[in-house]
């Protein structure tokens, strides 16, 4: 990652802290949000460089055709959004009236869900915030005064609304099954949504994917970690057994004898894995 893409995580991890101090409980919570935005900024500095094809105007995008690769040109694999959707989503239907939608999210303890179109086509979503707005001019239907009319203006727009359709928030941020992981973290990071619709590239609903499963994607766990750690002590040192490697919320901790000479590159090559946070050096040089 480039000096500029830290900087940015810097700054958003900041943002994301609270004034108070974290506590031993919340600092691995900590450590993974900062590795989720790094990854989030990676994806987005991949997207400023790489060049999207743009559909004409009114016609469906459609999946770019792919042909089977050859031995020579096989590509690691890559994670996409219909890996780690939730399938099947709960959704619910334009005309379903607003005691209904509350029910529908109360019931599967969600706080947006996609509203469809008989079609199941994805046409917004509501959220508890959007029925809050109608719930509270229920609950006083009387504002005094021109300016806070003025000011409460959308939120009374809002409380016309009876069904789902009506109170809603659209257009819909929606993604591809096809697309990577790491553009979906991006897209959820940017509109600031903790779930997002995926659909089909007719615009029907397939499945829903969240921040949790995108983080989960995107941040390999401490065994992983520690599997490619152990991998890379097998080819740098004749008895791999002589280090001992820890994991622990993505921080290295090395411990054993070894030749002096050896250690800087070991420990260069550790830090450079994936998702590596720190490398503890407990290694006796000798």
């Amino acid at each position: 990652m480039s000096d500029i893409e830290h900087s940015s995580t810097e700054k958003e991890v900041r943002r994301t802290t609270p004034g108070r101090a974290w506590t031993p409980q919340e600092e691995p919570r900590r450590d993974a949000l900062g590795r989720y935005l790094a990854a989030v900024a990676a994806a987005a500095s991949a997207r400023s460089t790489e060049a999207t094809e743009q559909a004409p105007g009114g016609e469906i995008p459609q999946p770019p055709a792919t042909s089977a690769p050859g031995p020579s040109d096989r590509e690691p694999a890559v994670l996409r959004v219909r890996d780690v959707m939730q399938v099947p989503a709960a959704s619910v239907p334009g005309d379903l009236p607003f005691l209904e939608v509350a029910h529908a999210l109360a019931r599967e303890q969600l706080s947006a869900v996609p509203v469809v179109d008989a079609d199941d086509h994805v046409i917004g979503v509501v959220s508890e915030s959007d029925l809050l707005a109608k719930a509270a001019v229920m609950a006083e239907p009387h504002r005094h005064g021109p300016v806070g009319r003025m000011w409460m203006h959308r939120l009374y727009e809002k409380s016309h609304g009876d069904t789902a359709a009506t109170l809603m928030t659209f257009p819909p941020v929606t993604v591809y099954p096809a697309q990577r992981v790491a553009d979906a973290a991006w897209t959820a990071a940017h509109a600031r949504l903790k779930r997002l619709p995926v659909t089909d590239y007719r615009g029907r609903l397939v499945g829903v994917v969240s921040r949790r499963d995108l983080l989960r994607a995107l941040i390999r766990d401490d065994a992983e970690i520690r599997a490619e750690a152990e991998s890379l002590l097998g080819r740098h040192l004749l008895d791999p057994r002589v280090v001992q490697v820890a994991v622990e919320n993505g921080v290295v901790t090395m411990t054993g004898r070894l030749d002096k000479a050896v250690v800087p590159e070991l420990l260069a090559s550790v830090r450079g894995i994936d998702d590596v946070v720190d490398v503890v050096d407990d290694i006796e040089a000798v």
